[in-house]
């Protein structure tokens, strides 16, 4: 009897841990939870982090991610509106906004990417179709940004085919049809991202003979630009140069006449004070300027020029 009873009072334990057990359940930080009672939803989405209570065995816990979740579509073969086949390879992220509607909709997540292959793809087909293959290329009208002295310098528009929305436009483009449809299945779409564009061959040669003959364009524009330039920088360089010597020219003259000035000055004040001694070293220079070691002159004795000499005797 006794033993009897020790075993009812296990079987009791246990069935009371495994209803403790099945009655409550964990919400982390991560996640969100949607209770269900027989298939069907029961209350709002639950997203408070803690422990909380249902009913074991009638009702079931279904865990969704509250984060950020990463999306990767299959290539797909899109013709653009001038007929050039491309591979399109997009990525996205996207999160479950309302989990309830989510699990009504697609159920979880691989519903949930089978649904986004659908919307994205069929966005992503329906832009590429309306544009030039050039816009799936580039984002704008520029080769190269090149700052000098706070200067940007740029290609002419005529050296490139102009682009009126470019990738990043059709990604936006993309983004924004699609998030027309992701709400209804509880989906918020956040970024839509074109990973790579491949050609098939024909369009590969096509796209790579533009890319070529666009930057030969481009650089006789800028060899057109640097040679104009060069023409400025001599030119105003010709022209300074002028203007400094100009004004170093003027700035001599006026030291030279200053200092003629000055000379003249003191040899007017030192022939007033000795004019005999003055007359005597203007003579003595005179000698020694005409009169060299290989000069022979013919004087008379009585001219200016000899007084001094005769004083010699």
């Amino acid at each position: 009897m006794k033993k009897f009873l020790r075993i009812f009072i296990g079987l009791a334990v246990f069935v009371a841990v495994l209803f403790a057990v099945g009655a409550i359940y964990i919400v982390s930080e991560i996640n969100q939870v949607v209770i269900t009672q027989f298939g069907r939803p029961v209350g709002n989405p639950v997203t408070t982090a803690g422990l909380h209570l249902k009913v074991p065995l009638i009702q079931q816990a279904h865990y969704f991610d509250k984060r950020l979740l990463e999306w990767d579509g299959d290539p797909n073969q899109i013709p653009t509106r001038d007929k050039k086949y491309i591979w399109v390879d997009t990525t996205a992220r996207w999160k479950i906004n309302d989990a309830l509607r989510f699990l009504q909709s697609v159920g979880n997540e691989s519903g949930g990417h089978a649904r986004l292959d659908d919307i994205i793809n069929s966005a992503t087909r329906d832009v590429i179709t309306s544009q030039l293959l050039v816009e799936t290329i580039r984002d704008s009208n520029r080769i190269l940004d090149q700052d000098t002295q706070s200067e940007t310098i740029t290609i002419a528009e005529e050296a490139l085919e102009p682009i009126k929305t470019g990738r990043e436009g059709l990604e936006n483009e993309i983004l924004n049809l699609a998030k027309v449809l992701a709400p209804q299945y509880g989906i918020d779409l956040v970024d839509v991202r074109i990973k790579r564009i491949n050609y098939v061959e024909d369009v590969r040669k096509k796209v790579y003979e533009r890319m070529i003959s666009e930057r030969k364009r481009a650089a006789e524009q800028y060899r057109s630009e640097g040679k104009g330039r060069s023409a400025e920088i001599l030119g105003q360089t010709e022209k300074e140069l002028k203007l400094i010597t100009s004004d170093a020219y003027k700035t001599a003259q006026g030291i030279r006449g200053k200092a003629d000035a000055e000379a003249i000055k003191i040899y007017a004040d030192s022939y007033s004070k000795d004019p005999e001694f003055y007359a005597f070293l203007k003579t003595l220079e005179t000698y020694e300027n005409t009169v060299d070691g290989n000069t022979t002159v013919v004087l008379t004795t009585d001219g200016d020029y000899y007084k001094y000499l005769k004083k010699l005797d």
